[in-house]
């Protein structure tokens, strides 16, 4: 930048412009975003001026004056930024029901990172049989074995944003394991450490951990370290929904630390929470935590969608040991009296509290578990009611009704768990190294994704923080806002090219009035797009333009650092 002081006004006053590029030879931009208030995602304040996109990359910023372009966006009062980054986004196959991503879209999202631990890939007929419900309610055919595969799926079909994902740390165990509750042997484990290798080449971000859900939790710390070199070898990070959330919280954040030192490889948390009525208020020392593995050189970081209410499986309830072997076994020791009572004392011995992260008690009742999706059409009216009103309904315990609803929908059934602490929340989004997620699929309220009843965070999360955090309660500045949505995380994923405002940057960018952005959606009525984005565009051409989708499908597959070793 270079700065121009007019003696005209008082001393203190500087007047900035970024430095221009130069235009391009034909003197032709493909748009020119002209007047707006630029908030370049580094979270410096918003400075007057226009910006020139020609061939899907910001080549000018400035005054551009008449430069000529096909399209113009007068962006007068309006904010100018780039476009925002689901650091958790979870639409691997959604996206392939509806490319657009309207939820994500509407938010201002432009690029979405996915794979919670289980990935879209690698795949083999064992697994693909285990997720066969799910392709066959979304009219999925798994065509690809291969995360390049599935890319290669995607960049012919065409998609609405950006899109990345990890390798699962759960999927290459299936591959090689199953589900059964085991160990590798060594021989076993270089396997699991080869499709990681794979699955980098191909072009994975990194490796994932979702510790919660059978089989994950069964793999060791030196199974995770393993796996996390592998990664590392070829630049990723290792991003984790840790072993527990709640009463062992700070056991998990040792792990998660111990894998960014030995492996090692940058760490990041996946939503950062302190869950169950117990553990409200202890965020300050979640955050001592971190900030002293930071000081002693731990790369690690974290991300929020600032909720009081997680989303889960509610098959999260039952116990890991009771996963043992999948879903159909499952449901067999759901169905079996004597193991039914054995699972239920189980989660109810406040002597086990300590071992699992049981988010039966981690809620504050049973009417703070909202039946949010179901698998089997036929339970379709327990979507968007608590546990507590159907265990009425019913005439059942809330447990024993909760566990019925898992044998009847398969174990599909999803939930929000009003577990967290409005001052623990809003101070992990206040945290300088936290970024945002949304950590939910991509969807629209029509056709079959419309059928479902997600977490509002679907079509919230970002919107959500501008109205909420920015606007209405001023914990975060705008800019500060941007930042966590841009730059921080695209310094996160390794993505040079992307989240801030900048010549030579692929043109991600969205046009708003924060006074006008605001979150529609609730956890009665979810299906509800979030308004205010005038422009939302990606790599040059907007999916939203006017406040109306376009339909374009301009997003790009976003490959990690391992691609380059690619044969």
């Amino acid at each position: 930048m270079y700065c121009r002081f007019l003696a005209a006004i008082t001393l203190a006053s500087v007047v900035c412009f970024p430095a221009v590029a130069a235009r391009p030879a034909s003197g032709k931009y493909d748009l020119v975003i002209r007047n707006g208030h630029i908030i370049d995602g580094t979270g410096s304040p918003w400075y007057g001026g226009d910006v020139g996109i020609r061939d899907g990359r910001i080549v000018a910023i400035g005054r551009l004056g008449d430069a000529g372009a096909k399209r113009s966006i007068d962006a007068q009062g309006k904010i100018v930024a780039p476009g925002f980054i689901d650091m958790l986004g979870q639409s691997e196959l959604t996206i392939l029901v509806a490319p657009s991503l309207p939820s994500k879209i509407y938010q201002g999202i432009t690029t979405e990172i996915t794979g919670e631990g289980d990935s879209v890939a690698p795949l083999d007929e064992r697994i693909i049989k285990n997720n066969q419900a799910a392709y066959d309610h979304l009219g999925i055919k798994p065509t690809w074995r291969t995360l390049s595969d599935y890319f290669t799926r995607l960049e012919k079909q065409g998609i609405g944003i950006n899109f990345g994902t990890y390798v699962g740390a759960a999927s290459v165990r299936r591959m090689v394991l199953g589900d059964d509750d085991v160990q590798p042997t060594p021989a076993q484990l270089e396997r699991m450490q080869a499709l990681v290798e794979a699955a980098m080449r191909d072009g994975a971000m990194g490796l994932s951990s979702a510790l919660q859900y059978a089989p994950a939790p069964y793999a060791t710390t030196h199974e995770l370290i393993a796996l996390a070199r592998a990664a590392s070898r070829y630049g990723g990070i290792y991003a984790t929904h840790m072993r527990d959330e709640g009463n062992a919280e700070f056991n998990a954040l040792d792990e998660a630390f111990r894998i960014g030192r030995e492996a090692p490889i940058p760490v990041e948390i996946f939503h950062l929470k302190a869950a169950g009525k117990a553990n409200w208020g202890t965020m300050p020392r979640i955050i001592d935590a971190i900030g002293r593995a930071r000081a002693g050189g731990v790369d690690v970081s974290a991300d929020t969608y600032a909720y009081t209410a997680w989303g889960n499986s509610l098959a999260s309830i039952v116990p890991p040991w009771a996963h043992a072997g999948g879903d159909d076994k499952l449901l067999a020791r759901l169905k079996d009296p004597t193991t039914r009572a054995q699972i239920k004392q189980y989660i109810l011995d406040p002597g086990k509290d300590d071992e699992w992260n049981n988010e039966w008690k981690e809620a504050p009742g049973p009417d703070g578990v909202l039946v949010t999706s179901v698998g089997n059409p036929a339970l379709r009216p327990l979507q968007g009611r608590r546990i507590s009103d159907i265990a009425r309904e019913w005439h059942q315990d809330p447990l024993d009704a909760a566990l019925d609803i898992l044998v009847k929908d398969n174990a599909a059934t999803s939930v929000a768990v009003f577990g967290m602490d409005q001052a623990d929340v809003t101070l992990v989004l206040k945290q300088p190294w936290v970024s945002v997620c949304n950590d939910s699929e991509g969807t629209e309220p029509t056709g079959i994704l419309g059928q479902a009843h997600p977490h509002p965070r679907a079509y919230g999360t970002f919107p959500r923080i501008i109205h909420k955090y920015v606007e209405q309660e001023h914990v975060l500045t705008l800019p500060d806002a941007i930042r966590k949505f841009t730059a921080l995380a695209a310094q996160r994923m390794g993505l040079t090219e992307r989240g801030v405002i900048k010549p030579g940057m692929y043109a991600d960018v969205v046009v708003f009035d924060p006074a006008k952005v605001r979150d529609t959606a609730t956890f009665e009525q979810p299906n509800q797009l979030a308004e205010g984005m005038d422009f939302v565009i990606v790599n040059g051409v907007p999916v939203i333009a006017d406040g109306k989708m376009t339909h374009a499908l301009p997003g790009k597959v976003l490959r990690g650092a391992g691609y380059a070793f690619a044969d």
